[in-house]
Parts: C-alpha cells; sequence; structure tokens
C-alpha cells in the first residue's frame, strides 16, 4: 500500500452560515490524503496503474465551488465523489481549512478534519 498526498489546495469558495459568506467568500485550504495500492505503478511507471492526482486536485476544486452551509457537509462531498470515481482508493484523510474565519477574534484557520474508509 501507499500514500498519494496533496498539500495545501487553495481555493476561493463561498461556504459558510452566513449570508454574507455566500456573498463575499474567503479563502480555503485543503489537505488531502489517500490510501491505494502503489506498488503495480512504481513497477510499470503508468499512470493507468496509479491514482492521478490531476483527477483528485479537479474533484476537490469542483466540489469547494459548490456552495455549503458547513465545511463537514463539502467535505463529505469530496470524500464520497472520491471513493465513487476511484475504486482503487481505500481510505480517505482530508482536511478543509477556512482561512481568517469571520468568528470575532484573531484566528489564523478553522479546519475540520475527517478521515473515512471504503465500505
Amino acid at each position: 500500500m501507499g500514500i498519494i498526498k496533496l498539500k495545501n489546495i487553495r481555493t476561493y469558495s463561498y461556504h459558510g452560515c452566513l449570508i454574507e459568506e455566500g456573498k463575499i467568500g474567503s479563502d480555503y485550504s485543503v489537505d488531502l490524503e489517500v490510501k491505494t495500492d502503489l506498488r503495480k505503478s512504481a513497477l510499470s511507471d503508468n499512470l493507468e496503474d496509479t491514482v492521478d492526482y490531476v483527477l483528485l486536485n479537479r474533484i476537490v476544486e469542483e466540489e469547494m465551488a459548490i456552495r455549503s452551509q458547513l465545511l463537514e457537509h463539502v467535505a463529505h462531498r469530496i470524500i464520497k465523489r472520491i471513493f465513487d470515481e476511484v475504486a482503487s482508493i481505500s481510505r480517505i484523510t482530508l482536511g478543509v481549512s477556512k482561512l481568517n474565519p469571520p468568528i470575532g477574534g484573531d484566528v489564523e484557520a478553522v479546519t475540520i478534519e475527517m478521515e473515512e474508509y471504503r465500505n
């Protein structure tokens, strides 16, 4: 088995419970880690034998573009879509961070992390 990580995928998105967040938007950062078997691709040197991280990045960007009130909801959509589209992934760990959240304090980011295993 092996792990593929995409660190600090940056998006400008419109998530949040406040009406203003849906209009103004803010910066987000996503960290994605997937567990998969890398033995075949290590020997073959063929993209078809591994998980294409370009596809993973595209899924994150497309799902982050769909407004949600809660970070948990958008994270769940990302995880579900990755499992639906990439059969070889057995585990996903995902962190979604809202940078400079509007919570009335000096907070760099609020992050939710989820970990799911394929059923």
